[in-house]
């Protein structure tokens, strides 16, 4: 997707941004924590401490004061007196009195007991000083900082997605490559990395360009000039089979010509049809998968001569299809070549379903290890056969191509089914 990588990097930087705030803020309670309970609560402790130290040293010592608490020190046996509320009757120690907005460290020492009470006004001050400024400032720079970098980073990026685009919108079949001309690229494109990109992404779309030209042109040739002499010699063998002075010698050389004629267009119109591209189809047609059945039957009659072979069709059902007639066409000729070629008694049986066609026969068979390696383009499990191996190869891609899969099951010595099968 062209705004692919803008968005990752955008959700990069708010993630970011999320969790540097998430840890400053976490932080700022923290020290705010420190500052309320932790650094108060030594405070007080060590005002205590000194005051009962130099109190013993100078009994006028002067009780502690600042800015953020006050002081009252009761001698033993007398009443408290100037004592916010309720203080005077907290025990020794440390007190938090969220209520009353104060904190109370009590001390007792040599001579009676102090009193230390803090403003929790002046504490939040502090905290604000020392804690949620900072935070703020920290979240500020975070903010900035990410700003700033998503900036010059979506800037980095301009020219990678402007690219992408470009490629996004190319023909595979005929690429636009004018755009990524080097005098016509944008000014943000610049002199580096992405200029370099783009000169080799022109350089691989006029490579393309090249291709799909050169297989145009040969797809063009080749369905022309191949098929012009097989139309020839297809022909001449039919006018040489009218002649009745023919020996049984030339009949039989006859039969074979007309057979590698009909073998070679079959081969040639699969090539041919791989050979597009998947968006641009044979035309199609309605036809009944019972009429491609029997032609095909008949066409491979020649190969049962003199063998104890019965072929025979069996139609469970007559399903019409849409789509190129010559594909089924070559893929069920093939199969039932080679089950031909590959059965020399018993019989071979084409069964027609609604939703497929199978083709069984009694023939060799095939290992495992065969059968796993059947639709290996040039495989061929006898090597004294002829052909080039490609049959069952070609089968599987037009199935593929088509959405018809074919599924091969063996059983050494005692035959081969084969099915296509037709998904909706």
């Amino acid at each position: 997707m062209p705004q692919g990588l803008p968005r990752k990097i955008r959700i990069a930087f708010l993630l970011q941004v999320v969790l540097v705030s998430l840890a400053v803020v976490i932080a700022g309670w923290l020290v705010s924590l420190v500052i309320r309970v932790g650094f108060i609560r030594s405070a007080s402790e060590a005002e205590a401490t000194d005051f009962f130290a130099q109190k013993a040293l100078d009994s006028t010592y002067q009780l502690p004061h600042g800015r953020n608490f006050k002081s009252w020190f009761v001698r033993d046996g007398y009443i408290p007196i100037g004592l916010p509320a309720g203080v005077a009757q907290l025990p020794v120690g440390h007190h938090d009195l969220r209520s009353q907005d104060m904190q109370v460290r009590v001390a007792k020492g040599a001579g009676g007991t102090l009193y230390i009470v803090y403003d929790q006004d002046r504490i939040d001050r502090l905290m604000y000083a020392y804690a949620v400024l900072p935070v703020a400032l920290g979240l500020a720079a975070v903010f900035a900082v990410s700003l700033l970098s998503y900036r010059v980073s979506k800037r980095l990026v301009t020219p990678v997605n402007w690219l992408a685009r470009e490629v996004a919108a190319w023909d595979p079949r005929q690429p636009n490559i004018d755009a990524l001309a080097p005098h016509r690229l944008p000014a943000d494109i610049g002199s580096g990395e992405a200029r370099q990109l783009a000169k080799a992404l022109h350089t691989l779309g006029e490579r393309v360009e090249a291709f799909v030209a050169r297989e145009r042109n040969f797809t063009r040739d080749a369905s022309h000039e191949l098929r012009t002499p097989l139309t020839v010699i297809r022909v001449a063998a039919d006018l040489l089979e009218g002649e009745r002075e023919l020996s049984a010698r030339g009949e039989r050389s006859l039969r074979r010509i007309q057979r590698a004629s009909r073998d070679m267009e079959a081969v040639i119109d699969a090539f041919l049809i791989l050979a597009r591209e998947a968006d641009i189809e044979p035309q199609a047609e309605h036809f009944a998968v019972s009429d491609i059945i029997d032609e095909e039957v008949d066409k491979v009659q020649p190969l049962l001569a003199g063998k104890p072979v019965a072929l025979t069709v069996i139609k469970d059902a007559n399903p019409e299809l849409h789509a190129p007639s010559r594909v089924l066409a070559v893929m069920v000729g093939n199969l039932l070549s080679n089950a031909c070629q590959y059965t020399d008694n018993g019989d071979i049986e084409v069964r027609i379903g609604q939703d497929r066609v199978t083709v069984r026969d009694t023939g060799i068979g095939m290992s495992r290890e065969t059968l796993q390696r059947a639709f290996d383009p040039f495989y061929r499990a006898d090597q004294d056969t002829g052909g080039m191996g490609l049959g069952l190869s070609v089968v599987r891609r037009l199935g593929e191509r088509f959405g018809w899969p074919v599924v091969l099951e063996s059983v050494p010595g005692s035959g081969t089914l084969a099915t296509i099968q037709f998904v909706p």
